[in-house]
């Protein structure tokens, strides 16, 4: 139905259909095969239209009522195109063009996509048709193999049929003449299968490799053969046969087939791995077992294990749970068990102990030819206050004992002249003090020679003694060096004499100790013990290799607040470096500077040469050996091992010194033993360690000193904790403690204690030792009493009547019952009268009543010992 207008221009309806538009349409249409996961296709037809190109004129047709022409589909209505409509305005025409411009864009593009999709369908479609080439020869090999198979199959069916009809007509005519003959098939036609009435015949199509006889159906004798059909075989996923023809919609490719086709990237991904298979299978033929030698020490973790042996850490952990044992790839197991697993994967095995890291760290003996003369190095020994420090200090024309706190040296001091000569010695100053034993005995370890300096006017005294026993536990000779002969009560003949009595024979007396005479404060005699000292050295031929790593002794050790630890070392081997990876005792570092006796800086230090050492990880003990190591990695674990060493050693010293758990919490509750708690701050190692030892002779039986911590620094807020838990007290020996610390130990009320002469250190802890001493019970003498007559009381017990013989008896106080001068009870007296009266004392020559608690057995002549008790402080 169209509307069409009459002659007054008004519109009226037609039953006759509208004019359309006659674009012709050329039409594109394919087949291509999409491919979706999971190895599914589909085969899909595709239709692609080609647009009409924009700004072409569409096709005139004839107006269905009415004379002239309109463009096909025209309306007439206003704005159309058709004949009487308006024109359009500039607006209009510019927006047509833009819309047409844009709509030949969309279809430039929409062509080269269709272009691309058109190239993408034709390679594939070039791989399909290969791979269904393929499968059409493969069948069609197949087909023949198989209709071989069945002509032979219907041949020998055939025969058979054959052979049994003859045997049936042989039968037939042996039989009687009456019976009547059977009717035989014609031979022409071929024999069918005997059947049964509704019974078909099936085939089961030959396998591979099986035989058609087995295959052979069951018949009856006589009956037809008909003609052999071709087998039915379903047609494989994937054929040709299979494709869907036709248009597809979208009902059609969710609800279809689920056929799936193995893409070529997943056959050439298979085909991948099976090449990878074969080879690693290969590989593992060829592969010859390697046996290795597996290093054990004492500890070691599952994951090092594992790796020892180049095997994974999983399946060290399996060889572990089989045996029992369960542990992490970061656990630790012990060297019998790591030997079961290391066995267990067929190794070798090769035990080492945690103490080897030390084998080869010091370096092999020298050869004659590499040693050269170096010079001695002497230690200065003697009694406090003879003057070793002056005497040092005259030689190096320096005042140090000006310096020292009291006037006495609490460390030492390594210094190194050159005398007139030009010779070089080393001196090194020990402590006189009792306390600085181990000084005096590090001092003597390291050194070549002793000079024992003794005062003129004193004589030897129990430090010389002590200097002298040192020295020769040391095996090194000794320089007599008599000191203060400026003195008016000077008599070096006394100072031989007493010698004599410690094995020193002086030169003097015809012996091979030099003896030189000396002052200190007046400078002379210096020259005479610097000539006796290159003497000395001269026969002892000391020689050194100075080309070799650096070997020494620590001779003391502090912590600088700018410089951090500081380590005094003596080289005695080799030449240290600036560089240098070095080990001291249990700390470890890099030298970063080298400091001379005269305070400046140096790149190495040869033989007998006393140095500052900067950059250790901590300071280390004094006494303690340093050598040079080749890296890093070996300093680091020969200082672990030292530092376990210690902890092990201070585990059990503690254990030991405590005893078990229980035995010391009952020593505590039954208020037997009481501790007092020392940290000790120093500033030198060598201070540290000597008022340690002077703090642990303080204790006794009853009261326990336990050292906290000794170290060097100044005293931190840690420090201030461990001495608030454990109820101690800090001795800080010529340091001084933080802001932070201050004021912590202000509000926890922590006693600090600041010293500079260790003289008032040991005063001051005895004195808070015997604090802590319980007061000691002393008994005071009152009288004696003899009993002269015994009464019976009912309500009382038997009470004593008594003569006061010597002093006086007291109520409450104390007595002992003596019998032939033999105690037999000690007690209290619980009544004393004096005729009917309760009577606080009785003195001597006045008779009186006396009663005892808990006892009964009273005589006649017993005397009774009356005393009481009085505590006094320890």
């Amino acid at each position: 139905m169209s509307d069409t207008k009459d002659q007054d221009g008004k519109a009226r309806l037609s039953l006759r259909p509208a004019g359309r538009l006659e674009l012709g349409r050329t039409v594109d249409a394919g087949s291509v095969r999409q491919s979706f996961s999971h190895g599914r296709s589909k085969v899909v037809q595709v239709e692609v239209r080609k647009k009409r190109a924009p700004g072409t004129p569409p096709p005139v047709t004839a107006t269905p009522a009415g004379g002239g022409t309109r463009p096909s589909g025209g309306s007439g209505r206003p704005g159309s195109s058709g004949v009487g409509s308006r024109a359009l305005t500039a607006s209009e025409l510019a927006t047509r063009q833009r819309v047409l411009a844009d709509q030949q864009r969309d279809a430039a593009k929409r062509e080269s996509e269709a272009r691309e999709e058109r190239e993408k369908i034709s390679i594939l479609s070039a791989a399909e048709e290969a791979r269904r080439r393929e499968d059409d020869a493969r069948k069609a090999e197949e087909e023949a193999v198989r209709a071989a198979k069945e002509e032979a199959t219907r041949k020998a069916l055939e025969e058979s049929d054959r052979r049994a009809a003859e045997d049936s007509a042989k039968r037939a005519a042996a039989s009687p003449a009456s019976a009547a003959p059977a009717p035989v098939a014609a031979p022409a036609a071929p024999a069918a299968p005997r059947t049964s009435p509704g019974e078909t015949l099936r085939l089961k199509t030959p396998r591979a490799g099986e035989e058609d006889e087995d295959q052979r159906p069951v018949r009856r004798l006589g009956a037809a053969v008909p003609p052999r059909k071709a087998p039915l075989v379903a047609p494989k996923k994937g054929d040709a046969d299979r494709r869907r023809t036709g248009k597809i919609n979208v009902q059609a490719a969710i609800e279809g087939d689920d056929e799936r086709v193995r893409s070529i990237a997943s056959m050439r991904r298979q085909r991948d791995r099976e090449r990878r298979q074969a080879e690693l299978e290969r590989l593992r033929a060829d592969q010859v077992k390697v046996v290795r030698d597996v290093i054990l020490p004492e500890s070691i973790s599952v994951q090092e294990l594992a790796n020892r042996m180049a095997a994974r850490a999983g399946e060290v952990v399996k060889t572990l749970m089989k045996m029992g044992v369960m542990a992490t790839i970061t656990q630790n197991i012990d060297a019998d068990t790591a030997e079961l697993v290391v066995q267990e994967f067929g190794h070798r095995v090769k035990r080492v102990s945690e103490s080897d890291v030390e084998i080869g760290l010091e370096g092999e003996v020298d050869e004659d030819d590499d040693l050269i003369k170096r010079p001695p190095v002497v230690t200065i020994m003697g009694h406090v206050d003879h003057g070793k420090t002056s005497l040092l200090d005259a030689l190096r024309k320096t005042d140090v004992a000006a310096g020292e706190a009291g006037g006495i040296t609490q460390h030492i001091g390594a210094y190194q002249i050159t005398t007139e000569g030009g010779e070089k010695i080393t001196f090194i100053d020990t402590p006189g003090h009792a306390a600085f034993t181990a000084m005096r005995s590090r001092g003597a370890s390291v050194t070549d020679i002793v000079v024992l300096v003794v005062a003129a006017d004193d004589g030897v005294m129990p430090q010389t003694i002590e200097a002298i026993s040192h020295a020769k536990a040391a095996n090194v000779p000794i320089i007599v060096a008599i000191n203060k002969m400026d003195k008016p009560g000077a008599n070096p003949e006394r100072v031989r004499n007493e010698l004599l009595q410690h094995e020193i024979v002086v030169e003097s007396l015809g012996g091979d100790t030099q003896e030189v005479h000396v002052s200190a404060l007046k400078h002379t005699g210096l020259d005479k013990l610097e000539e006796a000292i290159l003497v000395q050295a001269e026969i002892l031929d000391l020689r050194a290799n100075p080309s070799r790593d650096a070997e020494g002794t620590v001779i003391e050790s502090r912590l600088d607040r700018g410089r951090g630890p500081v380590a005094t070392v003596l080289v005695q081997k080799g030449t240290l470096w600036t560089g240098d990876i070095i080990v001291a005792g249990a700390e470890y570092g890099r030298v970063r500077a080298l400091i001379d006796a005269s305070g400046q800086n140096v790149k190495t230090a040869g033989p007998s040469i006393p140095v500052e050492v900067l950059g250790l990880s901590a300071v280390p003990s004094a006494g303690e050996p340093f050598v040079v190591v080749e890296d890093e990695a070996r300093a680091r674990e020969v200082a672990e091992f030292r530092q376990r060493k210690l902890r092990d050693k201070a585990a059990a010293g503690q254990i030991a010194g405590r005893g078990t758990l229980d035995q010391m919490l009952a020593r505590i509750q039954a208020g037997v033993q009481k501790e007092v708690g020392v940290l000790i701050k120093a500033d030198m190692q060598g201070s540290a360690e000597a008022i340690q030892s002077v703090v642990m002779k303080l204790a006794n039986e009853e009261v326990k000193v336990r050292i906290l911590l000794a170290g060097v620094g100044q005293i931190s807020e840690s420090d201030i904790q461990l001495a608030r838990a454990s109820s101690g007290v800090i001795v800080a020996f010529n340091v001084r403690a933080t802001a932070q610390a201050r004021d912590l130990a202000t509000r926890e009320s922590i006693d600090i204690r600041y010293y500079s002469i260790i003289y008032d250190v040991a005063d001051d802890i005895e004195k808070l030792v015997r604090g802590r001493m319980a007061p000691k019970v002393r008994e005071n003498f009152l009288g004696y009493a003899q009993i002269r007559k015994v009464f019976d009381i009912t309500k009382s017990g038997k009470v004593a009547g008594c003569m006061v013989t010597e002093g006086l008896v007291r109520r409450g106080a104390g007595v002992r019952l003596l019998r032939d001068n033999i105690v037999i009870h000690t007690g209290d007296l619980s009544q004393l009268k004096r005729f009917k009266d309760d009577v606080r004392e009785v003195a001597r020559g006045y008779e009186c009543g006396l009663s005892f608690a808990g006892f009964q057995d009273l005589r006649e002549g017993d005397v009774v010992e009356c005393y009481e008790r009085e505590l006094v402080p320890a």
